[in-house]
């Protein structure tokens, strides 16, 4: 693992928390939109194409979970990324208002499958994970500061 490693991987996570964060956002600001369908945030690890159970296997299958020097079983962290923002396939329901222009025949608009409840403990968990990473940077960036002063 190199020295600037942990900073990458916190970073990245960063960016994948603040591009949840934006989504929750729009989910939010789209709550009261007929037709709109909720998006959710797909994540997955950084520059590995496999699949959770890959990357954990090839992680076991060292003594480190880390590729050394010397040769190890599986690639080195590098954080997460955003897959892919998808739509979410739970139908919204069905409102009575025939005077609605999105109106069916019958009079019932189709409104968001947006729940504000759970957008908003979306939006905090996003917002505690971010926090997160912003202090696992401060810490690697301490451990660095702390390393080059023992070796002056």
């Amino acid at each position: 693992m190199g020295i600037f490693d942990a900073i990458n991987i916190a970073a990245s996570g960063m960016g994948a928390e603040r591009t949840s964060m934006d989504v929750t956002s729009e989910n939010l600001a789209n709550a009261q939109s007929a037709g709109y369908q909720r998006q959710d945030v797909v994540l997955a690890p950084a520059g590995q194409g496999g699949a959770f159970q890959q990357t954990l296997a090839g992680a076991l299958s060292s003594p480190t979970g880390l590729t050394s020097a010397f040769g190890g079983a599986s690639a080195a962290p590098q954080g997460v990324a955003v897959a892919g923002i998808v739509a979410d396939p739970t139908p919204g329901k069905l409102v009575y208002d025939p005077g609605n222009p999105a109106a069916n025949a019958q009079g019932y608009v189709r409104m968001p499958n947006v729940s504000s409840v759970t957008e908003m403990v979306n939006l905090i968990d996003e917002s505690n994970a971010y926090q997160s990473d912003v202090t696992a940077m401060q810490t690697a960036k301490d451990m660095f500061t702390a390393a080059i002063g023992v070796l002056k």
